[in-house]
C-alpha cells in the first residue's frame, strides 16, 4: 500500500477520535452549572481531559501498531499477545500518568493517595487498549492488502512467465512432421516445397517475434492460424481433412496474441482421424461487438477428451479470458459422440490498429 494511503488512514483515524473526545469534552463542560466554582469552567481543565484521552491512546495505538503485531499476531502467538498487550498497555497506562503529572501537577487528582491513582492508572490503562486494539485492525489490515497486492503480483508474473513460454515453443512433433513432409515434397514439387516452407519460416517468425505486444491485428492471428492449417494438410491424403473458415470482416481490428492457436493446436493434437473428412472444422464469425470461435475435432474411442488433455494451453486460456474478458466470454468445452467442441465467444468493442 502507497505511503500516502498509510498516511491518509493514519490521519483519518485521530481526526475521528479527536472528534469523539471532543464531544465528551463538551458533555462533561455542559454537565456543570456556571455558578458552579470548579476547574470544570476552566481551559486549564479542558486541556486536561484532552490529553488526558490523547496521550494513552497515541502510545497504545502505536506501541500495538509498531511493536506487538509484527512480533507476535504476525507470527500467530495470540496468547502471548494477549499477556503482552495487557503489560504493554498497562505501561502505557503508567507513562501517560506520569506524562500529565509533569504537564499539570497542580491538579487533585495526582494528590489524592494511591487509590486515585490507581484508578487514573485504569483508565489510561483502557484508553490504551482500546486504541492499541484499533492499531492492530490497522496495521492488520494494511498488512492482508499488501500480501495480496504481492500474491497477485507474484501471479501475474508466474502468469506472464507461462505465458511467455507457451508464446516462444513451437510443438517439436509438429516441427519434426512438417520439415520431414516438405523435404519428402522437395523431389515431387520444389515450388510447393518452397512455398509450405515459407509458410513454415512465417509461423515461426511470428510466435518469435510478432506475440511480444499486448494487442496485435486480428487478421495475423488468422493468418498464423491458416498457414498452421495448410501445414497440418500436407500430413495426409485427405483432401477436405481440415474445414476452415473466417465470416465477416477483420478490417484492422485488435485481439491478444495467442488467443485461439492453442485451442487449434490441441484440435489437431487429439484428433487421430487423419483419413476422415471434415476430422476438424474451424470456423470463426467476426460482428461488430462480437467474435465467435468455433472448433470441432473428431477423436478415437479411448483417447483423451477436453477436459482431461488442458494442458498449459488451455489452462492459460482460461486464465486469459478471465483477466482480459470478465463476464464478457463464454467458453464451452463439449462432447457429442465422436466429437468434440470448443466455443469461445468474445464480447467487445473492436479497437482499431494504430496506422
Amino acid at each position: 500500500m502507497r505511503r500516502s494511503i498509510i498516511a491518509l488512514l493514519h490521519v483519518g483515524y485521530w481526526f475521528l477520535y479527536s472528534l469523539l473526545w471532543a464531544l465528551i469534552i463538551l458533555l462533561v463542560a455542559s454537565a456543570t452549572r456556571p455558578d458552579n466554582n470548579t476547574p470544570l469552567q476552566t481551559w486549564r481543565f479542558i486541556y486536561f481531559i484532552g490529553a488526558f484521552g490523547i496521550i494513552p491512546a497515541i502510545l497504545g495505538f502505536y506501541t500495538f501498531y509498531t511493536w506487538l503485531f509484527p512480533q507476535f499476531l504476525q507470527k500467530g502467538e495470540i496468547l502471548a499477545l494477549f499477556l503482552v498487550g495487557i503489560l504493554a498497555a498497562i505501561g502505557c497506562g503508567v507513562l501517560s500518568a506520569a506524562i500529565m503529572l509533569v504537564m499539570f501537577p497542580d491538579f487533585s487528582f495526582f494528590n489524592d493517595g494511591l487509590n486515585s491513582g490507581g484508578v487514573i492508572v485504569m483508565i489510561l490503562t483502557i484508553i490504551a487498549i482500546l486504541n492499541g486494539g484499533v492499531g492492530l485492525v490497522v496495521k492488520g489490515f494494511i498488512s492482508w492488502y499488501n500480501e495480496t497486492k504481492l500474491k497477485e503480483t507474484l501471479a501475474q508474473k508466474n502468469f506472464e512467465m507461462e505465458l511467455a513460454l507457451v508464446k516462444s515453443q513451437i510443438n517439436p512433433h509438429f516441427l519434426f512432421n512438417t520439415l520431414n513432409n516438405i523435404d519428402v515434397l522437395i523431389g515431387k514439387d520444389a515450388a510447393r516445397a518452397s512455398t509450405y516452407l515459407n509458410k513454415l519460416s512465417d509461423i515461426m517468425r511470428f510466435m518469435l517475434y510478432e506475440t511480444k505486444t499486448e494487442k496485435i491485428p486480428l487478421s495475423k492471428e488468422l493468418a498464423y492460424i491458416e498457414k498452421y492449417v495448410d501445414l497440418q494438410r500436407i500430413r495426409t491424403a485427405t483432401p477436405n481433412y481440415v474445414e476452415y473458415v473466417v465470416e465477416g470482416e477483420v478490417h484492422d481490428r485488435l485481439i491478444e496474441p495467442m488467443l485461439f492457436i492453442p485451442l487449434v493446436e490441441n484440435a489437431f493434437k487429439h484428433s487421430a482421424l487423419r483419413e476422415k473428412e471434415n476430422a476438424i472444422q474451424i470456423r470463426i464469425s467476426i460482428a461488430d461487438n462480437q467474435l465467435v470461435f468455433d472448433c470441432t475435432n473428431k477423436y478415437k474411442e479411448g483417447a483423451q477428451h477436453p477436459q482431461d488433455y488442458g494442458g498449459l494451453g488451455i489452462t492459460l486460456i482460461q486464465k486469459r479470458l478471465l483477466s482480459l474478458y470478465p463476464k464478457k466470454h463464454q467458453l464451452e468445452i463439449s462432447k457429442n459422440g465422436d466429437t468434440y467442441q470448443v466455443k469461445l465467444t468474445l464480447h467487445q468493442s473492436w479497437k482499431s490498429a494504430a496506422l
